[in-house]
């Protein structure tokens, strides 16, 4: 029977997966009109996948493709280019052992296996060039390079993709590849990122005759629920696959490996596929270690100019305009942290959110607010169920006591979303999970989601901004609370004016009730 995968390329035999037609039929297109191109997505976006189907797809239109990997090769390989060369043949070549190069002709076999059994590790450049237009005389022949990431680290791969590039411009003259097609997460213009970071020139392409590959990549909710209903089936179940998979896009975004990785926890755990399931799930992957946030990890590490930013959005409430030319902006967006949402930046997916709130609060562990948290969240908890009200009942006296209007003015403005966050990361941390509202995060609101064992709680921060602001922002959320078809939300007002009256106050606004923290 099928299983859920979340490593290495999806097997449409053994593993459940959600068609893909539409990515590679997006670049089945581009190969057929002779561009190479380059599929750059964040780590475990699909990439491996995409390309073994396409592969699949192209030789049954009697193309000859080569799919080839740089992951594992010799540091020695990477000495010269005349050596890459010979180990790029080399992993050309060695499908034929296995009799898995459909459509090439037999004088190419016996080219390529002569390439390869020479005395010498290594081809001249023009010995290359003269084999490649061989095999390609009157042939379509494609080229795979998966895995660029592992060769980007080596400069000699520069000049190997410069050698790609001009036979790419002779075309016309002399045969050689009909496409090439290179993945990894770094787009070819940034691979010098990995070489030297501080480098002006580092956006210098050595590879700038790639046509653009936009195809969404993401898993839709239409393709989860096919999914889903073939698992349905084969495990006799009876569940609403549509409402769940669009539940899994919500949090995901379809991001691929976060999709299969939910499912994959849901299934082994033998938790319900309802909402119930799908929280317990969020709740133990955002707990769990696997390669994708370690990844994640190693780039805030490594480029604190995309932390920063991610801050920015995420405590701030920024509004920082998409560019695609800002650095840090297009950093974030290729490693899939980040979305254009309608001209502003955006966290791609409510679990990468959640993840990185906890990420960043981790840093404030030391923190009085967040000790006060931690020694109060046991009594925040009554018949299984959180006690919101409590909860900011008690944010109200700590606050109070850390911070001081006549002092910390600026700095709460600033920083109250992440003050208020702080606190609650302890009292709900391993049991529920909480994401913030995108279309309602702005530099004075910020809608707090809060998932509980099954409860749901809507709690609005805001800048304290005069009555009549305040009464709409009642009104706002009195209306955001229909969406969630909830009776009840909460209101974490900062205000600095010296007459005001801290505590808690309950508000009825258009039926609904609203708790009011004051502080």
């Amino acid at each position: 029977m099928k299983r859920f995968n979340t490593t290495g390329k999806m097997i449409a035999a053994w593993h459940y997966m959600v068609p893909i037609d539409r990515q590679v039929n997006a670049a089945a297109r581009l190969v057929e009109d002779n561009m190479y191109f380059c599929i750059n997505r964040g780590r475990q976006y699909g990439k491996t996948t995409t390309l073994a189907f396409l592969k699949e797809h192209l030789e049954k239109q009697g193309y000859v493709v080569f799919s080839i990997s740089f992951e594992g090769l010799a540091d020695s390989t990477y000495e010269s280019l005349e050596s890459l060369l010979y180990g790029s043949v080399a992993r050309m070549a060695f499908p034929l052992k296995w009799n898995t190069l459909p459509n090439l002709s037999e004088a190419s076999v016996r080219l390529l296996n002569e390439a390869v059994t020479q005395k010498q590790d290594s081809i001249k450049v023009d010995d290359f060039s003269m084999l490649i237009a061989s095999i390609c005389n009157n042939n379509k022949v494609v080229m795979f390079i998966d895995e660029v990431d592992q060769a980007g680290n080596y400069p000699v791969f520069i000049k190997f993709l410069g050698l790609l590039r001009s036979m790419y411009l002779s075309r016309d003259q002399i045969p050689t590849f009909q496409s090439v097609v290179l993945a990894g997460v770094y787009d070819i213009k940034n691979l010098k990122l990995k070489l030297r970071p501080e480098d002006q020139h580092q956006y210098n392409s050595p590879w700038n005759i790639a046509a653009p590959f936009d195809a969404d990549m993401s898993l839709h909710a239409d393709g989860i629920a096919a999914m889903l209903s073939e698992y349905k089936q084969d495990h006799q179940l009876e569940f609403d696959e549509r409402s769940v998979a669009q539940m899994i896009y919500d949090y995901t975004s379809g991001y691929p490996f976060l999709v299969s990785r939910l499912c994959q926890i849901i299934d082994e755990n033998s938790y319900t596929w309802d909402k119930e399931g799908i929280l317990k799930a969020v709740n133990q992957l955002l707990k769990e270690n696997n390669t994708l946030f370690d990844d994640i990890t190693k780039n805030l590490t490594q480029f604190p100019g995309l932390a920063n930013i991610l801050k920015a959005i995420l405590y701030g409430g920024q509004r920082i305009a998409y560019n695609y030319y800002d650095k840090d902006i297009n950093l974030a967006s290729m490693f899939n942290f980040v979305y254009d949402n309608h001209g502003a930046t955006a966290v791609s997916s409510r679990i990468l959110e959640t993840w990185l709130y906890n990420y960043f609060s981790s840093e404030e562990r030391s923190s009085t607010i967040y000790k006060n948290g931690e020694a109060d969240k046991n009594q925040f908890i009554r018949d299984g169920h959180l006690d919101m009200r409590h909860l900011l009942e008690r944010f109200v006296v700590h606050f109070n006591e850390i911070y001081r209007p006549e002092k910390d003015n600026k700095f709460v403005e600033e920083n109250g979303r992440k003050i208020f966050l702080t606190y609650l990361r302890p009292i709900i941390n391993g049991i529920g999970n909480y994401y913030c509202e995108a279309q309602t995060r702005d530099l004075t609101r910020t809608d707090v989601v809060v998932d509980y064992l099954g409860q749901q709680f809507v709690v609005e921060l805001k800048i304290w901004r005069g009555n009549s602001y305040h009464e709409r922002g009642e009104q706002q959320l009195a209306d955001y609370l229909d969406f969630y078809h909830l009776k009840k939300g909460y209101l974490v007002s900062f205000c600095f004016n010296k007459e005001k009256q801290s505590g808690i106050y309950d508000v009825i606004v258009a039926e609904k009730q609203i708790v009011e923290a004051l502080v």
